[in-house]
């Protein structure tokens, strides 16, 4: 299973905080995530966008690219900005 989250301003454009998938055999990365989750249409395709969404995994700041074994915990948020 895939721990999925969504914070901030992801999480109000999808409407939701979070959810848990099943992890499908054609779900191999980050960025096969990504595209499965984009493909919902709506607001969904925002992340694919690098500039304006970062990815952890399992709480580790992740490339899209990294291998996604079944059980890991992902989370979807933008850019933290200090002042």
């Amino acid at each position: 299973m895939l721990s999925i989250h969504y914070f901030a301003s992801v999480r109000e454009a999808l409407g939701r905080d979070s959810e848990t998938i099943e992890q499908a055999a054609q779900i191999s990365t980050v960025a096969d995530l990504i595209a499965m989750l984009s493909a919902r249409g709506g607001a969904w395709p925002l992340l694919e966008d690098r500039n304006r969404i970062l990815v952890a995994v399992n709480q580790a700041v992740a490339d899209r690219d990294q291998t996604l074994t079944g059980n890991e915990e992902i989370a979807f948020f933008p850019p933290m900005t200090g002042g």
